[in-house]
């Protein structure tokens, strides 16, 4: 089911009302008006009508308005909320920095839409293996129970500042951020 007459322009003019913060979206209970065809690629590439949104500011203002229910992906205003497909994770984080913080060391990622994540116990990483190409695809807590992938690139910078640990007779790669320690996979199936 598509949603007809849904207007991008007018709902990003709604969405820029709540000013730089994130609205708060779980005070929001509009009624649900239907799928958009508005589509959040693996690679971060945002779709609507199946053409690329060229605006990254118009990106970033939907990005503020994802929600996630029951497994599935909205846009969330104060009067409307219309479905949306999300190929694997709606962000995906390009960038990262290593820092010192009150609990030692944090590892801070900076999303496509400019989201900037600390890892820790409210925001872990995990790590999915896919069956038979052992291929790593990590995640990263956002909010709203959603999830970030972290690109490619930016894993393999987190392999390179992971130590080995011992986890359960196995020896894991393993960073630190806030106190936590995360996995980043077993070096037995490596």
């Amino acid at each position: 089911m598509s949603k007809q007459g849904f207007d991008l322009t007018a709902a990003s003019k709604e969405i820029e009302k709540n000013g730089a913060q994130l609205p708060p979206l779980e005070k929001w209970n509009p009624e649900f008006c239907g799928d958009i065809d508005m589509r959040i690629a693996r690679d971060g590439t945002w779709f609507y009508n199946g053409t690329p949104i060229g605006r990254e500011r118009m990106v970033k203002l939907f990005s503020r308005v994802l929600w996630q229910e029951d497994g599935n992906f909205f846009l969330k205003t104060p009067v409307e909320k219309v479905g949306i497909q999300v190929d694997d994770a709606p962000f995906l984080f390009v960038h990262l920095e290593r820092r010192e913080g009150e609990q030692g060391p944090e590892l801070v990622f900076t999303s496509k839409t400019d989201d900037v994540i600390v890892a820790g116990a409210q925001q872990p990483i995990r790590v999915e293996y896919s069956e038979g190409s052992d291929e790593p695809s990590p995640y990263l807590a956002v909010r709203f129970g959603m999830e970030g992938l972290i690109a490619r690139n930016v894993f393999y910078e987190l392999v390179e500042l992971a130590q080995e640990v011992e986890i359960d007779g196995d020896l894991h790669l393993v960073v630190e951020s806030q106190g936590e320690q995360f996995s980043l996979g077993s070096l037995a199936s490596a």
